[in-house]
């Protein structure tokens, strides 16, 4: 099961998450209590470097955000709305994550990899698990919205996902990550029967 922390905001977050072996974790540059400067979570994501996929997590952003992000924080992977990746200029080498939210997610042709959410990111606010099991047949499918350690299990088992992503269901206050909800996450996620 791959895994991802989105929002990343301390360095205890970012040690827990690499001490938890997880696969991937998110920097937000999108209007969030998550929000970094890239400097700011460039300097964050030095421990991570090599180790995990450092992503950049945006939602529609202008071509001039994204350059600076590129640029300040040299993302692995880039997530942002599927919609979005027509509208910006991107190097052929960088990794995408596409966000496909829930009244997108009917679409004929499906990216490989892809992460499927609700409609606001972050809310704590669950997916419709029901579109999400068709998708994940069709495509690598990242769960995320309102998964959390208690039912991320039950989570995996309904949809089958490629993946699962947390944000707000490991903080202990809004935009900070509990680093003990992060191990209980991941361990949940893990010795599920998915």
């Amino acid at each position: 099961m791959w895994i991802k922390i989105c929002g990343m905001t301390t360095r205890e977050a970012v040690s827990a998450a690499l001490e938890a072996q997880v696969d991937a974790i998110g920097f937000v540059f999108a209007d969030s209590p998550r929000q970094l400067a890239p400097p700011a979570a460039s300097l964050l994501a030095q421990p991570a470097r090599g180790r995990v996929r450092c992503v950049a997590v945006t939602c529609h952003p202008t071509q001039q955000a994204l350059d600076e992000i590129l640029a300040a924080f040299k993302p692995d992977v880039l997530q942002t709305d599927v919609a979005d990746l027509r509208m910006l200029r991107l190097p052929r080498q960088l990794e995408l994550l596409p966000v496909l939210r829930g009244g997108d997610a009917e679409q004929a042709s499906l990216p490989a990899r892809l992460l499927f959410e609700g409609l606001a990111s972050g809310a704590g606010v669950p997916s419709d698990w029901a579109t999400a099991r068709r998708i994940a047949r069709r495509a690598q499918l990242v769960l995320a919205g309102g998964l959390n350690a208690a039912n991320v299990a039950s989570a995996i088992a309904e949809v089958q996902p490629f993946g699962v992503d947390v944000s707000s269901g490991v903080e202990e206050r809004r935009g900070v990550k509990s680093p003990a909800e992060i191990v209980r996450f991941v361990s949940a996620a893990r010795t599920s029967n998915g």
